[in-house]
């Protein structure tokens, strides 16, 4: 905007770029004066032609544009002979019939007059139809729908409506948390649907108010003060190490201005690289890229483009240029519409009881008092249970001992940084056992505050002391929490005062009422929306059920819905063997597209989670089985769409299993495997001429040679490890079990936090070394049964172990490590599983004639893309004689046979000694 930050802006362009400013294709306008040019500016450039400036002027006034900021532009519902407030009234009453019966219970029929009457004045009416129009449609449509989420749940229209679940009076939520009638806006009704149909919901509402009057809402990724840092020395050339120094001097969250007021090492800095932080400074906060909010979807009462700047993606959707804050400020209707997972595994494990078991099982209708259910939770296996899988988690559940479902409610509402710190977790706990006498801040809110045992863990709950204590209507108190929570001095203030004053009238004494005020504070800052708890308590409680009763079923619902992330799929695969059922491999006489139960105890794993075997070629084996089950490996290859289950494929359904059910051994098939296509090519050709015969069954078949051997059992692990992404049939620590035992080596799910020294064990997953000055350093990913861990190995470890490289299995004596919110292994020593081959030294050969400047300059290049703990040296021979040259300590490689295949392709020979 000024002259001065042209070169920050050129910084800039070329951090999007992704280039130095020393580079020579570095982004920069040409000339000067991109600036907002001032009057006397434009007068000295453009004085010679005063017609150009009078028009400039003209187009400028020309351009007129009002932001109004006080409406609400909600789609039009249409309804047809009633007004949209008539029509709400109309359903809702409808709606309370259907819940509470004929007889409509007084405490509902005054909330929900009072509650109409309020969407009334606010003119909301329409959205309240809008929502409950996307929930009815996917009720119809088979798309499963969350029982609520947020605050809606403390709407009893939003119930009535069948927009949520949970009944707001049989709970106490308060409908002024959701829509306060004292602080107009619009309010927030979020909806879960099924992760798989989403789109479906999107679509309709394209269809329904017009493809040009949604779009998605765009976000914008900001340049927080480290990483503003960071991009900023990259195009400055300023060297990563010294930046990421800076970087880390600066505590999370704190912008940049006010880390240089409070560091005085970070002020010297500045002195240090005064261009890097003066241009950080300007850059701090700037938007650096666009991208699609996850959920947010926008819906105008007419075309978008009226209200807002929209983009375009490449699929032809529409995308705002203002983001969720803009949308509200400016009164347009914005949703979420979330994909939540858990409600596609409830969806899948309803079907496949329905299959298997002949039982329909609705949502709504399951017992929220079953024994089995809350005996499954205070045993803590909840892996896979919605918000309880965490270690945290269930150490909790387990000390809470949870026996209804409010215990739920007030788990999700606790299990957060702020109640967990304060110490009133452990006060919930020890007054719920009876180990701690329950208290109350007055004897005026006992009421509400006895069913959490005198402490206020909801938002409701310190809304309803407000009242009780001081008077305040349920919309004064709400944004009295409003205010706590984001902690306004100037609302507080106001709000103090008349609280105390309140509490004065009240008959308590104002030194008491000031402190009850600070209590309060307290609080209101780590409440939770009780609604929002009740709402995902449900969702808790019912896969806790269904993994209690029908655990099969469950865990093969679970384990599809993860099928993408092989991480989650080993985890919840040792799960499985806990709880004995046996999870078997791939077969495609059995398999289908996700995980299978196919017995009491029994998962079978799904084709579509074998890795390079894509949807196209499971659809063609699914088509062809629909005709009966494959009788042998060529009758597989005769049946499927070979076009679509390829050679690469068929190589991958080998490696995985999955063709066991065939009686050969995988080395067998693999060696079969040309011969094979070509005898089921040949078929094809002669049944599309009429050559062939009709029925596959009377070909006379050339017998195929036997193969009786297999692979070596490492090698059929590394396959399903390759394919599967896990270890199914065993795991290569398992021959080593004893051995483990004895050493106390401990898995690496207990490792976090864990003090001292201890044993761990596991394979080798990724290993890189990296040169420093004090040596190499190796950084690697180490695995076992449990999980994963990232390990430092320092120079003078890495050294003891010059045989390390991927797949090796190792053990190690490491220290647990926490620092910056990054968590890691530190290795204090390192030792081989098994008896590796000890390679002491690698020679990297060539003849003398066959070097260049050139040819030595890429082979160095080739060595370093392959750093390891092996000291490396080079042989030149010139036919009758050889020298060898040995490199210096800090330098060695890993020889891999990609290494060896490398050198070989510039002539080049490696030696191990």
């Amino acid at each position: 905007i000024r002259p001065e930050d042209a070169e920050a802006h050129q910084v800039l362009i070329n951090i999007q770029a992704g280039k130095k400013l020393t580079d020579p294709d570095a982004r920069s306008f040409e000339g000067k004066d991109y600036h907002f040019l001032s009057p006397e500016e434009m007068w000295e450039k453009f004085g010679e032609i005063p017609e150009a400036l009078k028009n400039t002027l003209e187009i400028a006034e020309a351009c007129e544009l009002r932001l109004s900021f006080e409406q609400k532009l909600l789609p039009r519902f249409p309804v047809e002979g009633r007004t949209p407030q008539e029509e709400l009234e109309r359903r809702a009453w409808q709606g309370a019939k259907a819940r509470y019966g004929e007889e409509i219970p007084e405490e509902v029929r005054a909330r929900l007059s009072y509650e109409l009457s309020v969407i009334g004045k606010m003119e909301l009416a329409p959205y309240f139809l809008i929502v409950a129009d996307l929930v009815d449609y996917a009720r119809k449509n088979g798309i499963p729908v969350g029982p609520g989420r947020g605050s809606s749940a403390g709407s009893l229209v939003a119930y009535c409506l069948g927009i949520t679940q949970v009944d707001p009076l049989k709970f106490g939520l308060l409908f002024e948390r959701f829509l306060n009638p004292e602080r107009v806006s619009l309010p927030d009704i979020d909806i879960d649907f099924c992760m798989r149909r989403r789109d479906e919901i999107l679509e309709y509402v394209a269809e329904k108010y017009g493809r040009d009057h949604i779009a998605q809402i765009g976000t914008f990724d900001r340049m927080a003060s480290r990483s503003v840092i960071r991009d900023v020395a990259r195009v400055l050339d300023i060297p990563y190490e010294k930046a990421d120094r800076i970087a880390k001097l600066i505590p999370f969250g704190m912008p940049l201005s006010q880390a240089l007021e409070g560091l005085p090492r970070l002020q010297a800095m500045k002195e240090e690289e005064p261009r890097l932080f003066s241009i950080a400074l300007k850059l701090e906060g700037l938007a650096r890229n666009a991208s699609t909010h996850a959920a947010g979807v926008v819906i105008a009462p007419e075309p978008l483009e009226k209200f807002v700047p929209l983009m375009r993606l490449p699929d032809d959707q529409f995308v705002t240029q203002f983001d969720m804050y803009d949308l509200e400020a400016l009164g347009l209707l914005k949703m979420d519409f979330l994909g939540l997972r858990n409600l596609t595994i409830l969806s899948d494990v309803q079907e496949l009881v329905r299959k298997r078991k002949g039982v329909e099982i609705a949502l709504e209708k399951i017992p929220l008092d079953d024994p089995a259910t809350y005996e499954l939770i205070r045993s803590g296996a909840t892996s896979g249970v919605f918000q309880l899988e965490s270690a945290g988690m269930r150490a909790l559940i387990r000390r809470l001992a949870p026996t209804e479902f409010r215990d739920l409610i007030a788990i999700l509402a606790l299990y957060r940084p702020g109640p967990l710190e304060s110490g009133m977790v452990d006060d919930y706990i020890e007054r719920k056992h009876g180990r701690q006498p329950i208290t109350y801040p007055h004897e005026r809110v006992r009421e509400v505050l006895e069913e959490t045992y005198g402490l206020p863990i909801y938002q409701d709950q310190v809304m309803l002391m407000a009242q009780k204590l001081a008077g305040f209507s349920l919309g004064e108190a709400d944004i009295l929490r409003k205010a706590m929570g984001k902690k306004k001095p100037e609302v507080m203030a106001e709000m103090r005062e008349k609280f105390v004053a309140g509490c004065v009238k009240n008959g308590i004494p104002r030194e008491e009422a000031e402190a009850l005020f600070a209590d309060i504070e307290k609080f209101a800052s780590y409440a939770f929306a009780k609604a929002h708890a009740a709402a995902y308590a449900f969702i808790t409680y019912w896969t806790a059920y269904f993994k209690a009763h029908f655990p099969t079923e469950f865990m093969a619902a679970l384990l599809t819905s993860v099928q993408d992330n092989m991480e989650k799929v080993a985890a919840y695969i040792e799960e499985c063997r806990e709880m004995g059922i046996e999870v078997l491999p791939p077969d495609v006489n059995e398999s289908d597209v996700g995980f299978t139960p196919v017995g009491e105890k029994k998962i079978r794993f799904g084709l579509g989670a074998i890795k390079h075997v894509g949807e196209s070629a499971v659809e063609a084996i699914l088509s062809a089985r629909s005709a009966g089950p494959f009788r042998d490996f060529l009758d597989f290859l005769f049946r499927v769409d070979l076009e679509k289950v390829n050679r690469e494929t068929l190589e991958c359904l080998i490696k995985a299993g999955a063709l066991d059910c065939f009686g050969l051994t995988r080395k067998a098939m693999m060696a079969l495997v040309e011969e094979g296509l070509k005898l089921a090519q040949t078929f094809r050709k002669e049944k599309l001429s009429g050559q062939a015969s009709l029925f596959e069954e009377d070909l006379i078949l050339p017998k195929l040679p036997e193969i009786r051997d297999e692979y070596p059992k490492e090698e059929l692990l590394r396959f399903e490890k390759e394919l599967l992404g896990l270890y199914l049939s065993g795991h290569p620590l398992d021959q080593f079990k004893e051995k483990l035992q004895r050493l106390e080596a401990i898995p690496l799910e207990e490792a976090p936090g864990k003090p001292g020294a201890f044993l761990v064990a596991g394979r080798v997953k990724t290993l890189k070394i990296i040169n420093t000055q004090e040596g190499r350093l190796a950084f690697l990913t180490l695995e076992d049964k449990t999980g994963e861990a990232e390990v430092v190995v320092r120079p003078k470890v890495l050294e003891t172990a010059p045989w390390l490289r991927e797949d090796s299995l190792v053990v190690m004596r490491v220290t647990w490590s926490e620092r910056n919110g990054v968590s890691r292994l530190l290795a204090l020593s390192l030792d081989s599983l098994k008896e590796e081959t000890q390679i002491g030294q690698c020679w990297v050969k060539f003849s003398l004639a066959s070097l260049s400047e050139e040819k030595i300059l890429e082979v160095v290049r080739v060595l370093s893309e392959h750093l390891g703990p092996v000291p490396v040296g080079v042989v030149v021979s010139d036919g009758n004689r050889e020298i060898r040259v040995l490199a210096g300590p800090r330098y060695g490689v890993l020889p891999t046979p990609e290494l060896g295949e490398a050198l070989r392709r510039l002539g080049g020979e490696m030696i191990l000694e």
